[in-house]
């Protein structure tokens, strides 16, 4: 940018450009106001939610624990389980509480997949909902 001191022939003219610096002063001085006096803005919705005071605390979820072991023993909360039959029976009355428990299949890891997969498939058919795997860190 280059600056204008004057008309390099000597003539009297008037000069035609006009002088930005102070326009740009005053904005910028403009510009600096307005972004101090911006109020921070919260993000956080303040909302008075009603409080149950005879609530009781929730319970902890109940959970049925069925262990495979290596040769396809089944276990359910520490007891072995004579066979598929007995198995079924119990997931079937697991399957049929209203508010079923939480069920943890926990499989040894030289188990063949057939074993798991039954108890698995029979959970499905059956109807329980609230299955999973545990222990999958001894799988890696």
């Amino acid at each position: 940018m280059a600056m204008n001191v004057g008309p390099a022939s000597g003539d009297d003219e008037p000069m035609i450009e006009m002088n930005m610096t102070p326009l740009i002063d005053v904005m910028l001085v403009l510009l600096i106001m307005f972004i101090i006096t911006i109020p921070i803005q919260t993000h956080a919705v303040k909302m008075n939610m009603p409080v149950n005071q005879s609530a009781t605390p929730p319970r902890p979820p109940e959970i049925v624990r069925i262990d495979v072991d290596f040769d396809g023993t089944i276990g359910w909360n520490g007891t072995i389980v004579a066979d598929r039959h007995e198995l079924e029976a119990k997931l079937a009355a697991v399957a049929a509480l209203p508010d079923q428990p939480e069920v943890h299949l926990r499989p040894n890891k030289l188990v063949t997949y057939k074993v798991v997969a039954m108890i698995l498939a029979s959970a499905q058919r059956l109807g329980v909902t609230k299955i999973g795997i545990v222990g999958n860190e001894q799988f890696l």
